[in-house]
């Protein structure tokens, strides 16, 4: 392995992902600005070159809502060749942007961003931090439910077609949607994506949303999809705890923040399958989804522990070449190279990598580490990877997975937040 050779190659594709202050995923499938993905491609930024990364930031914010949500697609201008685009959603606001949300990731990466370089983050935290504190308020007042984070859309989860949402999805009326060209099967085989049929029922909820004009009290009551996703509930957790420091170093009030924690960490329990992990439940049915994957192992990321739950993650990864699959490959709905439905996701092997790191499960993580390592200079830096043997799929040159390699997976990053 030549790593010099790797991270050089890594920061070409966050360099030519660059759009003017925005990255992109990769060219052509995605080609606006996307919450988590930006916030991922920060963290890379932040190793080299950590005026860019807070450009990044900065410029994602400016999406955000006057309630405080931060949409999951930021449309700064406009590109050709996706959909649903924004005619679709109809926000009335500059830059357009989608309607729903994004797994919140912010506060924890924006974190690591400062701690790079404190002397010239100090200015650029105090801007964002109002911002971010305004954020998981909205997340807490209209998506907390039992301590659980309610999703109105698989796509808000960032793991579109997981296994989690096929019950509620049942629910979805898709039939009546009207025509449409899909755009990401023009740029990746049609079996590495979610369903027609998925999509159908994906475009029904946002039709459903956007004709409550995004008022989510009405989408709480009456929407078509309502299910409390176990990822976001963990991720959110972590945000808040890693904003908790942040307020602290900052010298702010933290009481509202440390309330959110005890709430959350409360929600915790509320996921748990008596199966045997965590995982989503349908809010409008109270069933779990019976989908072990990727998302059930954030638990440790975020600060949670669970010795039978270890076991479990030992179990999968005994069945897998190069990390955690999005679901179980024990079970039935598993598919090695259909999206979150199977396929290793570097992005998520670096969060669970670095919970199990910080909540003193070393040895694993550094294994989870090395294998991920081992994936991207053997494969290359694809969007996803089949668990199996590690052929790539999805998109190339992608940015979150450059910015794994940059600031986690590599010899030369950092391994840790």
């Amino acid at each position: 392995m030549d790593a010099d050779k790797i991270d050089r190659q890594a920061r070409r594709i966050l360099r030519g992902n660059d759009r003017g202050g925005y990255t992109v995923p990769t060219a052509g499938l995605y080609p606006y600005q996307w919450n988590w993905d930006s916030c991922f491609a920060a963290w890379g930024f932040s190793t080299f070159d950590v005026k860019r990364a807070w450009f990044e930031i900065h410029t994602l914010f400016t999406g955000q809502w006057d309630n405080g949500m931060v949409p999951h697609i930021i449309f700064h201008k406009r590109a050709d060749g996706y959909f649903p685009g924004p005619d679709v959603w109809q926000v009335p606001r500059v830059p357009h942007t989608s309607g729903i949300t994004q797994p919140p990731v912010a506060a924890t990466l924006i974190r690591s961003v400062y701690e790079a370089d404190k002397h010239y983050g100090r200015v650029h935290m105090e801007l964002v931090y109002g911002r971010l504190v305004s954020w998981h308020r909205w997340f807490m007042t209209h998506r907390v439910e039992e301590g659980m984070v309610a999703i109105t859309h698989p796509w808000e989860s960032g793991r579109d077609n997981a296994a989690d949402w096929d019950a509620a999805l049942e629910n979805v009326d898709g039939s009546n949607v009207g025509e449409y060209t899909r755009c990401d099967t023009a740029h990746v085989d049609a079996a590495m994506r979610p369903s027609k049929e998925d999509c159908d029922r994906y475009l029904a909820i946002v039709q459903f949303s956007r004709g409550a004009n995004w008022d989510e009290a009405v989408i709480a009551k009456d929407g078509p999809f309502r299910v409390a996703d176990v990822g976001m509930t963990f991720m959110l957790l972590r945000a808040c705890r890693d904003l908790l420091h942040i307020a602290a170093e900052l010298d702010h009030y933290t009481g509202e923040i440390e309330g959110w924690i005890k709430v959350l960490e409360a929600g915790v329990a509320r996921h748990w399958n008596p199966e045997g992990f965590y995982d989503s439940l349908d809010l409008r049915t109270g069933a779990f989804s019976g989908a072990p994957g990727s998302a059930s192992f954030l638990a440790w990321y975020a600060g949670v522990e669970n010795e039978g739950l270890l076991q479990l993650l030992t179990d999968i990864l005994d069945r897998t070449a190069f990390g955690v699959a999005s679901l179980d490959p024990r079970r039935r709905r598993f598919d090695a190279l259909r999206y979150w439905r199977g396929p290793i996701w570097a992005v998520l092997n670096a969060m669970i990598g670095l919970g199990l790191a910080e909540m003193g499960h070393t040895l694993l993580a550094a294994k989870l580490r090395r294998d991920t390592q081992r994936l991207i200079a053997e494969h290359g830096f694809y969007e996803y990877f089949s668990p199996l043997d590690g052929a790539p799929a999805g998109g190339k040159s992608f940015t979150w997975t450059a910015a794994i390699w940059l600031a986690w997976a590599g010899p030369h990053a950092r391994g840790r937040l």
